[in-house]
């Protein structure tokens, strides 16, 4: 079941970026971290991003990737993708699942289904599962708390972790509402959409705090110019956003947990 499709101009831009291929043994040493998902991983390389922040921070996370565009979790799990047998490979700490926004309906019920369904093998091979909330796209900006709240109910329905970075960005947004966190297509993310991004798996991932890393915004291996204030908010933005975003929803599931 398709969730989104993205725009041509965009697919042919940034379809290099997608990761289908077959999964190889990752070195040793660190976190190792598989991603399952689609464009909204591989635009500005996510997996990469994060492997930079944490090397940044003295840490060393191993990422590999299985995205490809327009594809939601339960097409992962229905083996129309080399996700599977990437889990099964073993060896991985977390894998880290992601769809379209999934805020109303079948797209919700398809989130969790297909959560579910991959998080069988992920249990199987030793890791943790984890979800990683993404954001409306900028049309519909008034679907953020149920884009968390879908993400959120995965998350609890494989009782994963829970990377709540369309929370990050309002964070963010509430203290400079300038900040260009979507990219050109109003969807995707910009480059520093995606560092913020790669900021909250960090600390999801390393158990580490983000505030403590360099003010210097790297992302899929290119340094973007930012001033040194807007890093930081980014940081704290994150940090911000995994203290308040933890546990299960209680009752409506409309709060924090």
């Amino acid at each position: 079941m398709r969730l989104f499709r993205p725009s041509l101009a965009a697919l042919l831009v940034l379809a290099c970026g997608a990761a289908d291929a077959g999964v190889g043994p990752l070195p040793p040493g660190g976190h190792h971290v598989l991603f399952v998902g689609n464009s909204l991983t591989y635009v500005n390389d996510l997996p990469r991003t994060l492997a930079d922040l944490a090397a940044a921070g003295g840490d060393t996370v191993r990422t590999a990737a299985v995205a490809r565009p327009d594809f939601a979790l339960v097409d992962h799990a229905a083996g129309l993708s080399d996700a599977v047998p990437a889990i099964r490979r073993g060896g991985w700490a977390y894998v880290v699942m992601q769809q379209g926004p999934s805020s109303r309906g079948v797209n919700r019920d398809t989130l969790v289904l297909g959560a579910r369904a991959l998080a069988t093998a992920i249990r199987e091979a030793g890791a943790r599962p984890a979800l990683y909330m993404v954001w409306p796209a900028r049309a519909n900006a008034g679907d953020f708390d149920a884009v968390r709240e879908s993400y959120r109910a995965a998350a609890c329905a494989v009782d994963g972790v829970f990377a709540p970075a369309g929370e990050a960005w309002r964070v963010a947004w509430r203290d400079d509402p300038s900040l260009a966190l979507w990219g050109a297509d109003g969807f995707h993310p910009s480059p520093l959409g995606t560092w913020l991004a790669a900021l909250v798996l960090y600390e999801r991932v390393t158990g580490r705090d983000a505030r403590a890393l360099p003010a210097e915004v790297r992302v899929a291996g290119t340094r973007v110019p930012v001033p040194e204030a807007t890093a930081r908010l980014l940081q704290r933005a994150a940090h911000e956003a995994n203290t308040t975003w933890v546990g299960c929803p209680m009752g409506s599931g409309s709060g924090p947990g």
